[in-house]
């Protein structure tokens, strides 16, 4: 890749990032990101966090492994990421994986899908792209690879650490974990910015109901502004810019799984639960030849299982799954709040939440409050219940037109079908938005461990007509399996 800048294909923006070896003191971790321009100038970020408990010294490996991977947000952009530390061969094995996906990822849906606003120019990269494989040859280094070495193992199989937040899933999630036995730890990561606004309502009621609970404070996300501040590709303004997503980066969850698993070793927790709904497989993850996931891999059940292969060589028994994966996030919302609506009160699936009367309320504009009040009004649900308005109902019908609204199109349809919004849409071929979804590949119920999975199923039928498979791109209806009447 040529370095000038007059190049319209060349997304370099830096010579190399560099990672130091984290330090960790008491509850805190800190470790220093250095990156070299084009011009080989320097420029550092102290990344830290904050726990709640000591950080025991087994979690030296598990901090490495969180301080890399928010920079796997950039590996597109740089010739080299130097881990000033040594890593084993299932790290680095992991780290070079999640880079590649994560590098087509953002070529494909921040650069060749939409027209990003962050961009200075649009570059020219179609023209490339029988040689895309160039784009993704970012060198990683590192001082040392040794072999692989248990970090923990002999984990409570009935302990479940539940990635946290104000999200109708995560609710959902601990909701039924609650009813069904299981020893559950709300797990909240704070990030330092208004992000945070989401998840409180939440936290501060599960700070009093559940001693569980625990919260790691981090300023990973001025750590992504100070690397936008430093891309010559972006546009100086780009902190006034408000846009419904982030200009470059795609992977979140790794760093939270990875932040988050020092505390899963203390606790012996053995599942460890992120709130990933259902996403339909049918529409092709192929852009000019280039295989990408639509920029939620790390909300897929692909990164469930590539995670479950790192943990069989560095935490034996840890399980990571979705308990939503099989269904649409209508019947979330349906569950939520028809079977736990106190938990549903604290839902704050919004992008600019602000406080009113010292309450902390959705804006009820932004896409996710869009599609939220939708599913509300398909399931005859009163959005007040959320913090809603009769003037953010009102609103909702001229909003929809706009076209801003992000959800798969059966699932959209179906909700304004519902909700009287469309009554005339013929519904047969997008019904089985009201089913438990089985698809090997995107939502299979077996990986539910076979403990809490017949329990699960049984609450998630209540609220659904049934399961559906794909034959010939299309749900169809289908008897319930028989690992599940089995067991």
């Amino acid at each position: 890749m040529k370095n000038s800048k007059s190049n319209s294909t060349n997304l370099q923006c830096f010579e190399k990032i560099e990672i130091s070896e984290p330090a960790i003191k008491n509850k805190r971790f800190i470790t220093k990101i250095i990156i070299f321009d084009l011009n080989k100038q320097k420029s550092e970020f102290n990344l830290f966090a904050k726990y709640d408990n000591l950080l025991l010294y087994e979690s030296q490996p598990l901090i490495q492994m969180a301080s890399v991977m928010p920079l796997l947000n950039y590996g597109l952009f740089t010739k080299k990421i130097k881990l000033n530390f040594r890593i084993t061969k299932a790290d680095y094995s992991l780290i070079r994986d999640l880079l590649e996906i994560f590098s087509k990822d953002i070529l494909v849906n921040k650069f060749l899908r939409i027209k990003n606003p962050y961009i200075i120019q649009q570059f020219e990269i179609a023209n490339s792209i029988p040689n895309w494989k160039t784009f993704f040859q970012t060198n990683i280094v590192h001082t040392g690879l040794d072999v692989d070495k248990m970090i923990k193992e002999d984990l409570n199989k009935n302990s479940c650490g539940l990635l946290s937040s104000g999200g109708k899933e995560s609710l959902l999630t601990y909701g039924i974990l609650k009813e069904i036995g299981a020893k559950v730890h709300p797990l909240y990561v704070n990030e330092s910015g208004g992000h945070w606004r989401t998840a409180l309502p939440a936290y501060r009621k599960f700070i009093e109901i559940d001693p569980n609970t625990e919260r790691v404070w981090t300023n990973v996300d001025r750590l992504y502004t100070f690397m936008l501040d430093h891309m010559r590709i972006i546009r100086k303004d780009h902190r006034k810019i408000w846009f419904d997503t982030y200009p470059i980066r795609l992977s979140i969850f790794p760093f939270y799984v990875f932040l988050l698993l020092p505390i899963f070793i203390k606790r012996n927790i053995g599942n460890i639960l992120i709130g990933s709904e259902f996403d339909d497989p049918r529409t092709a993850p192929y852009f000019k030849g280039i295989k990408h996931f639509f920029g939620i891999y790390d909300q897929s059940q692909d990164f469930d299982l590539r995670m479950e292969r790192w943990f069989s060589k560095r935490i034996k028994g840890l399980r990571q799954w979705s308990l939503v994966r099989s269904i649409s996030g209508l019947i979330v919302e349906r569950i939520l709040t028809s079977r736990y609506p106190k938990l549903a009160q604290l839902q704050r699936s919004c992008h600019s939440c602000h406080f009113h009367n010292k309450k902390l309320l959705p804006c009820g504009k932004c896409s996710k409050c869009q599609g939220i009040l939708l599913f509300l009004l398909a399931n005859k649900v009163n959005p007040k219940l959320l913090g809603y308005t009769k003037e953010n109902v009102a609103l909702l019908p001229n909003l929809l037109v706009k076209g801003n609204l992000k959800l798969d199109e059966d699932e959209k349809n179906f909700a304004l079908f519902l909700s009287k919004m469309s009554p005339n849409l013929k519904n047969n071929k997008i019904n089985h938005i009201e089913t438990i979804h089985i698809h090997r590949n995107a939502s299979d119920l077996e990986l539910i461990p076979i403990h809490f999975r017949l329990s699960i199923i049984n609450i998630l039928k209540k609220y659904t007509k049934g399961f559906s498979i794909i034959k010939k791109e299309t749900w169809i209806n289908s008897p319930q399996p028989k690992y599940i009447k089995e067991f």
